[in-house]
């Protein structure tokens, strides 16, 4: 399974999913130009991972613990973003090691909110995470 890396930039966030490392991680502002030019390796990306899934002899041991540490992101991303949470939440259905940890500041009570609606939405149970502000 091939690695995806996008650094980050003003307007979108960085992606690091690395099955190498088992890192998975996106975290910063989301508001790019295109959402869906930006967010289309990503959903390739995902298809991917399903597929490595349906093709393992074995099950995987470890499970793929996604973080999602936004800082902010505008409309558009979010449905691109709830589109990810939802084909995770349908591999996690099936069966599949996936975690989700939504990282939010503790003063930062939409990013929170945001994170129980996604893991509504896309009908899986997120680990929300609260962190210390400075």
């Amino acid at each position: 399974m091939k690695s995806l890396i996008i650094d980050s930039t003003a307007n979108s966030p960085k992606i690091l999913f690395d099955p190498d490392t088992s890192s998975f991680e996106i975290s910063g502002e989301s508001r790019p130009e295109n959402a869906s030019v930006f967010y289309k390796p990503v959903m390739d990306w995902i298809k991917e991972l399903e597929t490595f899934f349906t093709e393992q002899d074995m099950p995987v041991n470890s499970p793929f613990i996604f973080k999602f540490r936004f800082e902010y992101f505008n409309s558009t991303s979010a449905k691109f973003i709830l589109d990810f949470c939802k084909k995770l939440g349908r591999l996690h259905s099936l069966g599949h090691p996936i975690v989700v940890h939504w990282h939010y500041e503790e003063d930062d009570e939409d990013m929170l909110e945001v994170g129980q609606e996604m893991s509504r939405m896309s009908k899986f149970p997120f680990e929300l995470v609260r962190e210390a502000v400075g």
